[in-house]
């Protein structure tokens, strides 16, 4: 999945969240305070064209951020990272936690592009969209999160059963909707916040058929902004829905985004000149930066994400001939050979392409981040022998010798050496070449030139991932995956059968797979995933199948997503804050201001936002949310 800088902060009490859903919300008696702030508009530049606004069928995070200030969900975050009301009043769950029930808001309008009203915001909706989801001619790549937890969705959308009244979506009235699930999900309220969950007017879908979601013209608006304009790599503009429920809450009136094939050099000029609003500084030009009195008042770092970006070994490899698939494809089932790899890469030297002045702020021992999610007072990282690896160092060059010399006498008169790595970069900007030429250097000289020969092959941003990963055109690639809900068992979807990243259940070791043909993994997960109940035993279970992969090196763990550093007029902290959904890719709440933060001012606006978080969480606890 897809996305979008979110800040790694201690996530303290997290479990509170979880919770927030599991009473009805109360509404106060008295009105609201106005929020009204001044602020400037955005101007931005992007690189690669989105393809689809079917916020129902993608599953990009580019594509994900039009439909976060287009449509509404159910509920979102605030930029403290507490759930609160949005398109539903109030919730409640029933004893059994199978049953929720929500109270649409009423008076919420559907507009066409133009700002035209359309029709009112039901409950039906919600059903309407979930027929069209589940609908596989429509072939969602998000349908699958949606029927993992709603009773008879999967049945549903695998043809065994045809009436769609037996899936457990239903609008009880015209402002009730009701879920009921499988089993009891302790996220469920966090994965609200996805677009599989969103809403869409049915008599729409059936107006436009497949022509939903192929530009602007072609969706309904109930989110905090309209997509009046969308010219393919050219503009596309936003205007502020005036009409929004919350309209208090949006500061920003008017987000142009231009497209530009060199926007990541350009845009550190631009921005001095005034012309963007905020800019990546590309590391070959920090130095600069810092140096010069005047620019290094401007720059500050970069929030950091819960993506986790890890190198992941291809088993299924689909790449030209010229790099030797079949010789990959014995090697990579050695697992000396990818243990010597996963060991020999030195991930701080790689790090420091993107970050040189504390690369280790961004460093990530296991797929699923710190601070992710917490369970008996134990943060999810440091739970069984998951925790080894987080407080460990994977880098270990003599340990990487010696699983060398391993790897080379077992492949002896099996494969050729030195065994070729193709390894695929994206060449919209210049950190990650240079990281890739870090890693082929310094691997090469570790392990050695007639062991192995890193080849990084770049490709052009628009369709990167379908060039790449999702063909299986590659043998070693930096990945990434970011959460879709408060769980452990969302960072498990690129390993499990029918994934798209690096296919272990195609592996030829034996010892990977059981009677039933389930892979050891996938069997770790399914165990997993069937305790709902004690959710401290639940971790413990998820944590073993992550310590899993990363023991037998199916992946090296890298780092966090985000980072780098920034010059923006971006106030950092009033954007919506979640490790999860779509609500951190709002401008819901954001603010530009008039000048950019420095260093200083940042680091004291990060104090008051964690104090400011912490307090929030407490109070959510006394209030029993």
């Amino acid at each position: 999945m897809k996305r979008v800088l979110k800040r790694l902060i201690p996530v303290l009490l997290m479990a509170v969240v979880l919770l927030a859903g599991c009473t009805p919300t109360e509404e106060s008696d008295t009105p609201p305070e106005s929020k009204l702030k001044e602020s400037g508009d955005v101007y931005n530049l992007y690189s690669g064209e989105i393809t689809t606004i079917n916020y129902l069928v993608t599953s990009t995070t580019a594509e994900f951020s039009v439909a976060a200030n287009a449509v509404d969900c159910l509920v979102e975050y605030d930029h403290l990272g507490i759930v609160r009301p949005a398109l539903a009043e109030s919730w409640e769950v029933s004893d059994d936690g199978l049953v929720w029930t929500f109270k649409i808001r009423e008076g919420v309008k559907w507009y066409t592009y133009q700002g035209e009203e359309y029709a009112d915001v039901t409950a039906q909706d919600w059903v309407d969209a979930a027929r069209y989801l589940l609908n596989p001619d429509n072939a969602s790549a998000t349908a699958n999160i949606f029927y993992s937890v709603v009773e008879n969705a999967e049945e549903y959308y695998n043809g065994e059963i045809d009436d769609f009244e037996q899936v457990g979506v239903k609008a009880r009235d015209t402002y009730t909707l009701e879920y009921t699930l499988k089993q009891p999900v302790p996220y469920f309220l966090s994965m609200l916040t996805y677009c599989p969950f969103m809403p869409a007017n049915g008599k729409f879908l059936e107006e436009v058929g497949d022509q939903f979601g192929t530009d602007h013209t072609n969706i309904l608006y109930c989110g905090a902004y309209i997509l009046t304009e969308w010219r393919h790599q050219d503009e596309r503009i936003y205007e502020k829905n005036e009409n929004y429920w919350d309209a208090d809450n949006i500061h920003i009136k008017k987000i142009v985004s231009r497209y530009n094939k060199e926007a990541s050099t350009l845009a550190p000029e631009m921005f001095l000149r005034g012309e963007i609003t905020g800019a990546t500084i590309p590391t070959a030009s920090l130095d600069e930066w810092m140096d010069d009195p005047e620019k290094s008042k401007m720059v500050r770092p970069a929030e950091t994400s819960f993506y986790s970006y890890w190198y992941t070994f291809n088993f299924d490899p689909h790449f030209p001939d010229e790099y030797e698939p079949e010789n990959w494809k014995i090697a990579v089932n050695n697992k000396n050979f990818r243990k010597a790899i996963f060991h020999g890469l030195d991930r701080i030297s790689a790090l420091l392409t993107l970050d040189p002045y504390e690369p280790e702020r961004m460093l990530s021992n296991t797929i699923s981040p710190k601070n992710f999610v917490a369970a008996g007072g134990k943060d999810y990282t440091m739970i069984g022998d998951l925790a080894k690896w987080t407080t460990g160092d994977s880098f270990d060059p003599d340990l990487a010798l010696e699983y060398r010399d391993n790897a080379k006498a077992e492949l002896e008169g099996k494969a050729k050496f030195p065994i070729k790595v193709m390894m695929p970069y994206n060449t919209s900007g210049t950190q990650w070449a240079n990281e890739a030429q870090v890693v082929e250097q310094q691997l090469e000289s570790l392990l050695g030139e007639d062991f192995i020969d890193i080849i990084p092959v770049g490709f052009p941003p628009t369709g990167f991932l379908n060039a790449t990963r999702r063909a299986g055109n590659y043998a070693l690639q930096n990945c990434n995956w970011g959460p879709d809900y408060a769980d452990p068992e969302t960072y498990t979807e690129p390993f499990y059968p029918d994934g798209t990243y690096n296919w272990p259940e195609k592996a030829t070791d034996p010892a990977y797979f059981l009677e039933d043909g389930r892979t050891v993994y996938q069997k770790m997960v399914d165990d997993a995933k069937a305790e709902v109940i004690d959710i401290e035993r639940r971790y413990e279970l998820f944590a073993a199948a992550e310590a899993y992969v990363i023991e037998e090196a199916w992946v090296i763990p890298f780092r966090v997503g985000g980072g780098g550093y920034v010059a923006t007029k971006l106030e950092p902290f009033a954007s919506p804050y979640a490790p999860f959904g779509v609500s951190s890719l709002q401008y819901k709440g954001q603010i530009v201001m008039e000048e950019p933060m420095g260093m200083e001012e940042y680091k004291a606006a990060q104090a008051k936002w964690e104090k400011d978080r912490t307090a929030a969480l407490e109070a959510e606890a006394a209030a029993g949310r």
